[in-house]
Formats: structure tokens, sequence, C-alpha cells
């Protein structure tokens, strides 16, 4: 995430219906907030790349996490009595999987592009929301995904990194199960109390593989900006636009826009980073991207089936 902007809100949704009086394109607004999120997110993660050379993966990991943890704890200042042990476990699981989503994906990064890594990652949401409907349309789309993935790594991975694409796959299924884990919190604290606690928790995790990958070079004071602005573009500015389109956009609509993280990934990587793509890499990305959207247009067209069966 790129991970870690996009799935809190698609884990724990709040949307309301199309209301009336709003017109054919009253959802134009939530939609382009959505997708500037989804753009802020993939250029913060091209701009972590290009600071992995002064302080390392997991050196600018620590300074997006810790800055994004300090901007969300005084922004929200959540209260730290009155939860139960439950709560607590619960947030600090969250917490352990924030920060190893978001290790695991800037070690990706530093080895495959920008576009490949988050094809794979989203490999993780895809899996469990095929595995959460259980519908046999569900085989097509798990077959899209594994097309796309062959064709990504060439048929056996060759002519990609294998440890790259080995943390990929381990940063989305740790996105799968920070998706389970952001409902959980979300039932157990108000607003967004607990991702700042979160945050927080994956920011101390991390902060020690930081130090030993990044030792002093993390107090540069030009390091530091840079960092604070992966965080501002990967996590602070998202959470933001996406909070706000949450609350006139169906979660349904919402996931599919997340589908496309896979193009916008790309798209970054080919301006930032001047990663270009080979025509079957573009069309795995494709693949990814379909089955993704219609594993979402499943799993919402089966709740919809549950919801107007009678009862027995």
């Amino acid at each position: 995430m790129s991970a870690t902007s996009s799935t809190t809100s698609s884990a724990t949704p709040t949307p309301v219906a199309p209301g009336g009086g709003r017109g054919r394109f009253g959802s134009f607004g939530p939609v382009g907030l959505v997708l500037a999120g989804g753009v802020s997110v993939q250029f913060g993660a091209g701009l972590a790349v290009t600071l992995m050379p002064r302080a390392g993966a997991l050196g600018v990991v620590t300074l997006r996490l810790l800055a994004a943890a300090v901007v969300l704890l005084l922004a929200c200042r959540p209260r730290l009595r009155g939860h139960s042990r439950g709560d607590w476990a619960t947030v600090v699981v969250f917490g352990i999987t924030l920060g190893g989503m978001n290790g695991l994906f800037y070690e990706a990064v530093a080895r495959i592009p920008l576009g490949a890594a988050v094809t794979l990652e989203v490999l993780g949401p895809l899996t469990l929301s095929v595995l959460g409907s259980r519908r046999a349309i569900n085989a097509l789309w798990a077959g899209l995904a594994l097309a796309g993935v062959f064709l990504l790594g060439g048929g056996g991975f060759s002519g990609i990194d294998p440890v790259g694409v080995g943390f990929a796959l381990g940063a989305g299924a740790m996105w799968a199960a920070y998706i389970v884990f952001s409902a959980r919190t979300g039932r157990r604290f108000p607003q967004a109390d607990g991702l700042a606690l979160a945050m927080a928790v994956g920011a101390l995790l991390i902060l020690p593989l930081g130090i030993a990958d990044a030792g002093s070079r993390l107090l540069n004071p030009t390091t530091v900006a840079l960092g604070s602005a992966v965080a501002l573009l990967s996590s602070v500015l998202p959470y933001t636009l996406e909070l706000i389109a949450l609350r006139r956009l169906p979660s349904s609509t919402f996931a599919i826009l997340m589908s496309l993280e896979p193009a916008l990934a790309a798209t970054a990587g080919f301006l930032i980073l001047s990663q270009s793509l080979s025509a079957a890499q573009a069309a795995a990305i494709a693949l990814v991207i379909a089955a993704s959207i219609g594993a979402v247009r499943t799993q919402v067209g089966g709740a919809r089936l549950r919801a107007k069966a009678p009862d027995a």
C-alpha cells in the first residue's frame, strides 16, 4: 500500500446510499476524491523509492509511519482509558499488521517496479474477496488473476527479482489481514482513534529496524522532510480524502475504485521512476484489475440477493 491508505475505509465502510436530489453526476465529487487519494498514495510510493538510496527501505517506512502517527495522534487525540483488554489486543495486532504490510511493500518496491509490486500486493485483498463470497463465478476471477500473475512474471518470474516478488506477496497477505483487523478496530474504537493508535504501534514496531537499516541518516533534515512528504502523500492526505468521500459513496463503488491501484502505481512508476512496462506486463495488470472489479461486483451482487431473499 501502497497499501496503508486505501483499505481502512473499505474495511469499515460507512456508505450512504445515493440519495435524492443529487442528479446523475452526484457521485462525481466523492469518486474524484477517492481517485485523488489513490494518485496521492502511488505518487507517494514513487517518492519513497527515490528516497531509499538516502535511508534504505526500512528507514523510509520508519519515517513515514512515525510522521503519520504523529499527525493522526494530534488530530484524533484518542482516549487511552476506558478500553478493554480485547480492545487493546485488537489495536496492537492491527498495528503489527500495518507495520508489517508497509515494511514488506517497501522492501518489494526497492527490488521490483512499482506497478508490478502493487499488482502482486492486490492479490491479498482479491483472495479475501473471493473466499468471502464463495460463489462459483469466483473461479473465473481467480483464473484471471492467476493469468495476470503468470504474464507479469514472464512465465516464471525469471525476469523479475524473486525476492521482491516474495515481499510483494507477503505485503498482499498482510493487506488482507489489515482489512480484517481494520474492521474489528473500527467496531471497537470511535472515529479514527483506533487507526491513530495502530499507526503508533506500527511505527514503534518498525523503529528498531529502521534505525538498524539507516542509523543516523534518519536524522538528516532533508531525509526527514522527504519522509514527512511521503507520509503526507501516502497516509494523511488519502485518509482525509477517503473519509470525506465515504460519507456519500457506496462501499462497493469504493472497492472497485481501489482495484485501479495497480494502474495508478504503474503510471506513477513511469512518471517518477521512468519504469516502463512491456505489453505483457500491461496486460497482466489489466487482468488483475478486471479480476478485482469482477470479484467486488460478485460479492456485492451476492449480498443484494441475500438481502432480498425471503426469510425461511
